[in-house]
């Protein structure tokens, strides 16, 4: 039951505060990782010896906040109510239900009233691809796949990783994500320094991607969801988000995917799910699919509560 309630109250929290304005325990440690790379990264060397210098960095800039987290917990066990108010807080630290759901609204917003300069402004804020010239339906797919993808990685991933693992665990998922998104990219700069990086958010998010993916085929179009998840997902570069979005584009029976320019570069995607074109009505079917898929998990979450309350009567 104590699970459930730290839960409640971090979901609680995110829908009441959304993400700290200032001070964000994130924007903090981006900085630290910053200042890690600039110490340990000195020259360019080999591809190899690149890798082992970015899984350096990678140890250094994770291993002490999570040792920290796991000394709070110890030091929060002193007191049932404070171990469950700091767990909340925590917790709520590292999801981001509000925000992203904030952000894909405010690109729907604007697509409704055919105004695509601001939604093309909003879009800006959550992707890395290029925005300018998008047409209407490809605001909307690139807001979609956007809401689709950070369902896990803003949410349910860290939930999971909560459940499994506690405090410790939901910092150690949250702190790789964040490099990942700062070390991960394949280009000159970070192919080698940041592979460790990228490999470790693969295995951390490998299983809730694929709970996030059924959990979306369950509270959408099913047939369509599960069908998309095998015959797409394991096509798209990434092999999380691929059947992750796969799975929400069918569930919403929408077409998303395609071609998409980053950096100048563009890049010839697969398609992902069926239906109709993206527009703003799939952008907000994103956004209630993931409450839903997110109502899901937490009466899943309360009826195991439940199991184990009877068990321990027995």
């Amino acid at each position: 039951m104590e699970t459930l309630l730290i839960l409640v109250l971090a979901l609680s929290f995110d829908a009441l505060l959304g993400e700290p304005r200032r001070l964000h325990p994130l924007v903090g440690f981006g900085r630290y990782a910053g200042w890690v790379e600039g110490g340990i990264r000195i020259a360019d060397f080999s591809a190899p010896t690149m890798r082992a210098l970015g899984a350096a960095a990678l140890t250094a800039a994770i291993l002490p906040w999570t040792a920290f987290a796991w000394l709070a917990g110890e030091w929060s066990e002193s007191s049932a109510w404070v171990r469950i108010l700091f767990s909340a807080f925590v917790l709520y630290l590292a999801i981001g239900w509000r925000s992203l759901l904030d952000h894909a609204r405010r690109v729907a917003a604007p697509l409704r009233r055919h105004d695509a300069d601001a939604a093309r402004r909003s879009l800006s804020m959550i992707v890395s691809r290029d925005t300018a010239g998008l047409s209407e339906e490809e605001i909307a797919s690139a807001a979609t796949e956007s809401a689709l993808e950070n369902g896990n990685d803003a949410i349910f991933a860290a939930i999971f990783w909560f459940l499994v693992a506690g405090i410790p665990g939901v910092v150690l998922y949250r702190l790789s994500n964040t490099l990942d998104a700062m070390w991960g990219y394949k280009n000159a700069r970070y192919v080698n320094f940041g592979w460790a990086a990228a490999r470790l958010d693969d295995v951390l998010n490998w299983i809730p991607a694929r709970l996030t993916a059924f959990s979306y085929a369950c509270c959408g179009a099913m047939d369509s969801a599960l069908q998309c998840w095998r015959a797409q997902g394991a096509h798209w570069k990434s092999p999380n988000a691929g059947p992750v979005m796969a799975a929400g584009a069918g569930a919403l029976r929408v077409r998303l995917g395609g071609a998409a320019t980053y950096h100048g570069s563009l890049q010839q995607r697969p398609l992902l799910g069926c239906g109709d074109a993206a527009s703003a009505q799939s952008i907000e079917g994103a956004c209630a699919l993931i409450n839903r898929a997110l109502a899901l998990w937490t009466a899943t979450v309360a009826l195991g509560a439940c199991a184990l309350w009877l068990w321990g009567a027995v």
